[in-house]
């Protein structure tokens, strides 16, 4: 079986390879003695979780783990992984890596689709497989749930969540939440795919187009505005986590763009990625506040 880290990933090549583990999972409320060894403060604290179990063997019935270049700490584990695995520190499954590019020309699409075959190979997946599990996915899109809308509605963005605990806390003041989990970004297969031409050329594509990353040519404060406007949302949280040193550059952009539509905007950054440090109390009487 294969799993997966990172955003931006070919889910419908995944799909096709019929041995899709979905993706790695965390849990950062435990020791983690192998991950304090090996790994710098500034590594997102999810790569804590899944090195430790790395470590522990709690990985050992996969086949492969697939990282993404689209996300930083994604690809610094990558690396940090197969030079534990060469020196004999730790075994494991095998660590793989899609290394596309995001820059905005030809040339990086090109390269995109070079990597979806090398990877394809690897996995044993022909066109005509990929062409089904696009299809496939296709469909899939067409019955997705839809969000939550409306000014009672309040809009969570920067550092992906480790899972729904901020939206519960939101919940508890009477008000619905939307924002995207670190798992949800992960899992998110994008746009519908083109069908009926070369099916490596065609994901390529819409991976390069894709907008879920940190390495990406994209105006990251007008997407949020178009997101927050497509929601109609009636407040919005800007949470950075303390290892984010990518999304932070674009704080005060992506915070313009939301106050230019008249949103109360409460920024919290350098904050602790399970919320343990009083974030429930500030969006208590941030809501509160915007409420009165």
């Amino acid at each position: 079986m294969l799993a997966y880290a990172g955003p931006n990933l070919p889910h419908a090549l995944l799909e096709a390879s019929g041995r899709n583990a979905g993706p790695l999972t965390w849990n950062v409320d435990r020791a983690m003695p192998a991950a304090e060894r090996w790994l710098e403060s500034k590594f997102a604290p999810w790569t804590r979780s899944v090195l430790q179990d790395w470590a522990d063997g709690a990985l050992d019935h996969l086949e492969a783990v697939l990282f993404s270049r689209a996300d930083d700490s994604a690809q610094r584990l990558y690396y940090y992984l197969c030079e534990l695995q060469r020196s004999g520190a730790i075994k494991g499954p095998e660590p793989l890596i899609l290394d596309i590019a995001k820059g905005p020309r030809e040339s990086s699409i090109a390269r995109d689709e070079a990597a979806l075959r090398k990877l394809a190979a690897r996995l044993g997946v022909d066109e005509a497989a990929l062409s089904a599990a696009i299809a496939a996915g296709n469909c899939a899109q067409q019955i997705a749930s839809p969000s939550p809308a409306g000014p009672n509605v309040c809009l969570i963005a920067g550092s992906p969540l480790p899972d729904d605990r901020m939206h519960r806390m939101i919940e508890g003041e009477g008000w619905a939440a939307v924002g995207r989990t670190l798992a949800e970004v992960w899992q998110d297969v994008g746009p519908p795919v083109d069908e009926g031409g070369d099916a490596f050329v065609a994901l390529a594509r819409q991976l390069h187009a894709r907008r879920v990353d940190t390495r990406g040519f994209f105006d990251r404060s007008g997407t949020l505005a178009e997101r927050a406007l497509a929601v109609g949302v009636g407040a919005a949280i800007l949470w950075l986590i303390e290892e984010d040193d990518t999304t932070v550059w674009h704080l005060p952009a992506m915070r313009a763009a939301l106050e230019a539509q008249g949103l109360p905007v409460l920024v919290a950054t350098r904050r602790d990625w399970s919320c343990r440090d009083g974030i429930d109390a500030e969006i208590s009487a941030f809501l509160a506040g915007v409420c009165a």
